[in-house]
């Protein structure tokens, strides 16, 4: 009886299994089917080639697998686990510039926005993965504000918050200076808009010995100075803004006049920095209580400072004497924007300021509302203007102006072509102030903006400088069209299309 060999049954689809070659169980079975009348013919062997080429000439094991969904596909790639292992010994072993660009996006989309700053600021330039730090630690993100780049709203916003919470004699310098080396490159601003005092315990109680043999005159006045900006702003080569605010915010219950005080250390301090601060283009220090003696020293490290394009000292208390120090610099720099507004600028002031505006070349904007300057101050800088050839807005509104202010700009809008913007709101210019006005404009083509609310003027005569002034914003539309109609051809003729 001669017996053929079975072949293996197909395995369900459902189950995975591994066959093996059994050389031993087409023996066994012969030896297991009793007396044999022939000696079955087996085909020759035939020489392996693959793990299932012996399938045909024997019988083949099935090992079924425990889990149903097991599949080598499951199984993660060589590549995604050293990955995940870089990931994760990332802060003691940074592994980054050697890897291929796919695999360090990889690695940057996995890395946690809470790595020390250490081991990421000088070797992460990815701007996602530091929009990601930002996102994590501010809700409100704008970066605009920030010259459009994470990286450096990330510093910047840090190094903030830093100085905001920094407590004089408290908090150790070091948790600023130490930051120095990872952001210099990337702090182009700092708007800090809150400082610190010192915290003064109270005193302890004397007894009546010590009160009866020493005088209360030889009690010393506790410091009030905050944190000094010197050793960080020198350290700080792209700083072009510093914006700073000498106040407590939110002090609640702890309210006192001393949380608001810029003292005379904070004055020479801050002056000696912005002095040697070559790169400063902008620099405002508002709402921190500068009186006369205070802004002049700070505008006398200032004059011929080689890069500085803008001065905000508004909402503080300087008066004719700081201003003729501001009328100095307009000599003494290249400033493009001045701003004044809410001090207590009187006459002799604004007079300091036109003299010095009637030879400048430079000043573009010049802002000094809510301050006093009367039609004395208010006439002295229509004078100017009839000859200065540079500015272009000018904010006077609430200086208690009337209509002989009135009529003087009535003649400088004839004569002048570079104003563009003026603001006379919240004054006294009156009915026959507001006819001078129109018939100022009447000769004026430069003109676009001329606010003149809350100044009594007939609504008449603010409806027809209204239509004056959209006939000269056509006027500037049309120009700039013609203006890029007649580059065109220029730019056409560029590195990329050069004229043959």
């Amino acid at each position: 009886m001669q017996e053929s060999l079975a072949t293996p049954a197909p395995s369900a689809p459902s189950r995975s299994f591994i066959s093996i070659q059994d050389p031993s169980s087409t023996t066994d079975q012969v030896l297991s089917s009793g007396p044999q009348l022939s000696k079955p013919s087996v085909p020759p062997p035939v020489k392996s080639r693959g793990p299932n080429s012996g399938a045909g000439a024997h019988r083949l094991r099935r090992i079924i697998a425990e889990d149903a969904e097991w599949s080598l596909a499951i199984v993660p790639l060589l590549t995604e686990l050293c990955i995940q292992n870089i990931v994760k010994n990332f802060p003691n072993n940074p592994i980054l510039t050697q890897l291929l660009p796919e695999h360090q996006q990889k690695v940057l989309n996995d890395l946690s926005p809470d790595l020390p700053l250490a081991v990421t600021a000088n070797l992460i330039h990815d701007e996602s993965y530091w929009r990601r730090c930002c996102m994590h630690r501010w809700p409100v993100c704008h970066v605009d504000s920030h010259g459009g780049s994470w990286k450096c709203m990330f510093f910047e916003r840090h190094l903030e918050n830093l100085l905001k919470h920094f407590i004089p004699g408290t908090t150790d310098p070091a948790v600023i200076l130490d930051l120095l080396p990872l952001c210099r490159n990337y702090v182009h601003r700092l708007r800090v808009d809150q400082f610190l005092p010192p915290v003064h315990l109270p005193p302890t109680p004397r007894s009546e010995d010590q009160s009866d043999s020493g005088s209360e005159g030889e009690t010393e006045e506790p410091t009030r100075d905050h944190y000094q900006l010197n050793d960080l702003v020198a350290g700080l080569s792209q700083l072009e803004e510093l914006d700073l605010v000498y106040r407590v915010k939110d002090c609640g219950m702890n309210f006192e006049w001393n949380l608001f005080l810029f003292t005379y250390r904070d004055c020479h301090s801050l002056a000696a920095t912005i002095k040697a601060c070559h790169t400063l283009k902008i620099f405002r220090l508002t709402r921190s209580k500068v009186d006369d003696d205070k802004a002049r020293i700070l505008i006398r490290s200032l004059l011929d400072h080689p890069a500085l394009e803008e001065l905000d000292l508004s909402h503080n208390l300087i008066g004719d004497r700081g201003v003729r120090a501001a009328a100095k610099l307009l000599s003494h720099s290249r400033l493009r924007v001045l701003n004044l507004a809410n001090n207590q600028v009187r006459a002799p002031g604004a007079q300091s300021l036109a003299h010095a505006l009637a030879h400048n070349t430079s000043l573009l904007s010049l802002n000094l509302r809510l301050n006093c300057i009367e039609d004395e101050g208010g006439q002295a800088l229509a004078h100017a203007l009839q000859t200065n050839k540079c500015l272009t807005t000018l904010h006077l509104g609430g200086n208690e102006l009337s209509e002989p202010t009135a009529t003087l700009l009535s003649l400088v809008l004839s004569v002048n072509t570079t104003l563009t913007s003026i603001n006379l709101s919240c004054n006294h210019i009156g009915l026959d102030g507001g006819k001078q006005l129109l018939e100022g404009m009447s000769d004026n083509r430069t003109l676009l903006e001329f606010d003149l609310r809350l100044s009594e003027v007939a609504q008449e005569s603010e409806y027809l400088i209204g239509q004056a002034l959209c006939a000269n914003r056509e006027t500037a539309r049309q120009r700039g069209l013609n203006a890029s109609h007649f580059m065109s051809p220029l730019t056409a003729q560029g590195p990329e299309n050069p004229s043959r």
